[in-house]
């Protein structure tokens, strides 16, 4: 074999930890697939001292000083498991000029300002690869940007963060409300102490923003994302999505087609949403992830796995690892960035999408008529309207409970319905709002 490629990792907590350790239990298969051993040059971390149990590896590798680590002649490629925007943008860019490959795991990074790590990396002449930026074991980055390069991809929808799907998952199977799912996610370590990146959807807005950017060839930012998150979604709306045969996942949706012009763009969102649990992603439980893509040669693709957690999430860099190590043995480097479309980013208004809405109003005579007015003078066309039970309803005695799902319309035209609707004297509350997909 030929010299060992070197490796500097970039922080030693539950994912680097398990890089260490797959690199040590699994070298003789590495080395083979490869063509070189792989060696630990120096792991950068915020404490040497930490107590880091049985690691397998050799004490004085730990230093402090990741810079000093990164500009070592000695280091081949970078490995970066840190998280955050800084320090580590700056760590990736200056191993990136220095012409060093750079294996990565940030997704907020990446989705901020990933097109300064791709300059620097064309820059440089090395590697970037961050297959476990998204759903974490799942083979997903990489069919996107080389496996479906000859096809056109029209859509993505996907499930992208554990923690709520389990949390609507759980909401879904037991009929709790979201501050008892979240109690249940939060002791069985599915949750966070603090779940608002995961809860608010920042997660999964970061994540959608990769995809995007990959398989629409255009610089997706987190900015251009529309998030929502699963705080407001209630018992109520799980059972009512229950009652039209659906269930409520948190979805990336991204989208490719005409804007309101006829010119090509792209549509981003992240939010709650009811699917037909004939969808392929309606059975999608616990903290699993999957992603379905929809390509104009292909058809329709689903990838289905763990999508964090210590273990699968090495997989993913271990993966990308072999890739840039056998690349540069062989004085070769992986394609550069695809974004020669550059196909600018459709507000959320503009997104077509459906609506159920769910409304406590006065039970007499001439509400539905005043109620279907509103959406008519919007351009909004009901698909369905039907009254239950007002129990537990926000009015008294004398109220009823319309629900109404719409076709699909412009986002902007819904949301301006919902508006208009709660001025109106019979509407006593919207009670719920939430989207439709999956061609219910």
């Amino acid at each position: 074999m030929t010299s060992p490629v070197r490796l500097a990792l970039l922080g030693c907590g539950t994912v680097g930890a398990e890089v260490v350790r797959l690199l040590h239990e699994q070298s003789a298969d590495l080395a083979a697939r490869v063509g070189a051993p792989l060696e630990i040059a120096g792991i950068a971390v915020r404490r040497i001292g930490r107590d880091r149990g049985d690691l397998p590896v050799d004490p004085a590798l730990f230093t402090t000083d990741a810079l000093g680590l990164i500009k070592r002649d000695d280091v081949d490629v970078v490995v970066e498991v840190v998280g955050g925007i800084e320090p580590a943008r700056g760590w990736l860019v200056e191993a990136l000029r220095a012409g060093k490959s750079v294996v990565t795991a940030n997704k907020a990074l990446l989705a901020e300002d990933g097109g300064a790590l791709h300059d620097a990396a064309a820059e440089g002449g090395g590697d970037l690869y961050y297959e476990a930026s998204v759903a974490g074991a799942i083979p997903l980055l990489r069919p996107l940007r080389e496996s479906l390069h000859g096809d056109r991809i029209t859509r993505v929808t996907g499930i992208v963060n554990g923690t709520t799907n389990f949390i609507l998952s759980a909401m879904h199977a037991t009929g709790a409300g979201f501050a008892e799912a979240l109690e249940e996610a939060t002791e069985l370590g599915y949750a966070e102490a603090d779940p608002t990146a995961d809860v608010e959807g920042f997660d999964a807005a970061a994540k959608a923003a990769i995809l995007a950017s990959l398989a629409f060839h255009s610089r997706v930012a987190a900015a251009d994302v529309h998030r929502e998150g699963i705080t407001e979604v209630t018992a109520a709306d799980v059972a009512s999505a229950k009652a039209m045969g659906c269930t409520i996942k948190l979805l990336c949706i991204a989208a490719r087609g005409a804007d309101g012009q006829g010119r090509e763009a792209v549509s981003v969102r992240v939010h709650p949403a009811m699917i037909p649990v004939t969808h392929p992603l309606a059975s999608v439980g616990d903290a699993f992830n999957a992603v379905f893509v929809e390509a104009e040669a292909a058809g329709q693709l689903m990838f289905y796995g763990r999508g964090a957690g210590g273990a699968p999430t090495a997989s993913a860099v271990l993966g990308d690892v072999v890739a840039v190590a056998r690349n540069r043995l062989a004085g070769v480097r992986a394609a550069s960035e695809s974004a020669y479309a550059d196909l600018p980013v459709r507000p959320m208004g503009e997104a077509l999408t459906r609506y159920h809405i769910s409304l406590d109003v006065a039970d007499r005579p001439g509400v539905l008529e005043s109620v279907a007015g509103v959406f008519a003078r919007h351009d909004v066309s009901i698909a369905t309207v039907r009254q239950v039970p007002a129990a537990g309803a926000a009015g008294a005695a004398g109220d009823a409970v319309l629900v109404i799902v719409t076709h699909v319309a412009p986002d902007a035209a819904l949301a301006a319905t919902v508006r208009e609707l709660r001025g109106l004297d019979i509407v006593r509350a919207v009670a719920s709002v939430l989207r439709v997909e999956g061609g219910l």
